[in-house]
């Protein structure tokens, strides 16, 4: 029995899944994109609308929900149909825009978080110097940088064929195929851009953190009794850091066996199953789903927000100046 083919003689072959199959395929992974869209969106709403939410560090926390977003729209739902249909019906320049998109969104996202970070260290171990150091045009800088650094590396690599730099024969003669998609890098390139993109900066921010959990201990022990109203911007400021750390972790525990397969895989003669590189992969993908659902279990300005966004009260005059939780 001949293999079935994408689109004929020279396409790449398919694998014919049962229906039962495909349907659960759509249902669960159409599922994650559209908990991923509304969820994120949610997010971006509630800090675009609410003035109390206008913070540097909620900013920060918008770009990053933004990146999330775009993974959802430009990045899963292809990812979806590719990966039920196991074949690839948008078109090659959709394919280079597709491959781009999720490099640039998974290096927006831990770049995000690494700005984050510092944006952590300066509240809870500079105190008296965050108002200064951390202002929303810090913020905005740091956005733009972000975004700037992973476009350059999302495009610039899959743009200018540097994924494939010195093994292009291997790659045009045995590996691309009408009807495939794949992000196919040779060893150099895989090292190269998972140091760049995710082990250099998940190493900054575990560092980071760890130094401010031994600040924060320190100051529990040491300050002990102080006024209330201090007391009160402490607990929010430990709350705010233990919430995006979770994020952090998050980040670093769904993202971290990808990488690891990514890097690897050139080295052993590119023979990581493609099933297990598509789970790992996906893995990485329901990370922008699970953190929204993280705002929502920690943050009560988050779930009063989604509350007057699901009511449609948010269109009220006067709802941009809700109070959300006490200052």
């Amino acid at each position: 029995m001949e293999p079935a083919l994408c689109y004929g003689n020279g396409s790449c072959v398919r694998t014919v899944h049962s229906v039962g199959i495909r349907a659960s395929l759509y249902l669960g992974l159409g599922s994650a994109v559209v908990l991923t869209v509304l969820g994120n969106l949610l997010v971006i709403v509630a800090i675009a609308h609410f003035k109390q939410l206008h913070t540097p560090t909620n900013y920060l926390t918008l770009s990053l929900a933004v990146s999330d977003l775009l993974l959802g729209v430009l990045v899963m739902f292809p990812g979806m149909v590719l990966s039920v249909e196991t074949c690839w019906y948008f078109g090659e320049m959709f394919c280079k825009l597709y491959t781009s998109s999720d490099v640039l969104l998974c290096t927006a996202s831990i770049l995000n978080l690494s700005f984050i970070s510092i944006d952590r260290y300066y509240a809870v171990c500079r105190p008296l110097l965050y108002p200064r150091k951390i202002t929303v045009h810090t913020s905005f800088v740091m956005i733009l940088v972000t975004w700037c650094v992973s476009a350059v590396v999302g495009f610039g690599m899959i743009f200018l064929n540097l994924n494939i730099l010195g093994i292009e024969e291997i790659y045009y003669n045995n590996v691309a195929c009408e009807g495939g998609c794949i992000l196919f890098q040779s060893g150099m390139s895989s090292t190269v851009s998972s140091i760049l993109s995710f082990y250099i900066p998940g190493v900054i921010m575990l560092g980071v953190y760890l130094k401010i959990y031994m600040v924060a201990q320190r100051q529990v022990r040491t300050i002990g009794l102080q006024n209330a109203a201090s007391s009160k911007v402490d607990k929010h400021q430990r709350k705010a850091t233990k919430t995006l750390a979770i994020i952090m972790g998050v980040f670093l525990s769904f993202w971290t066996p990808f990488f690891i397969c990514n890097t690897i895989d050139p080295f052993v003669g590119y023979s990581v199953p493609p099933a297990l590189f598509e789970t790992v992969v996906w893995l990485g993908y329901l990370n922008s789903t699970i953190n929204p659902l993280v705002y929502a279990f920690f943050y009560s300005w988050f779930r009063k927000a989604f509350h007057l966004i699901i009511s449609g009260r948010i269109f009220r005059s006067d709802m941009s100046d809700t109070k959300l939780f006490a200052e």
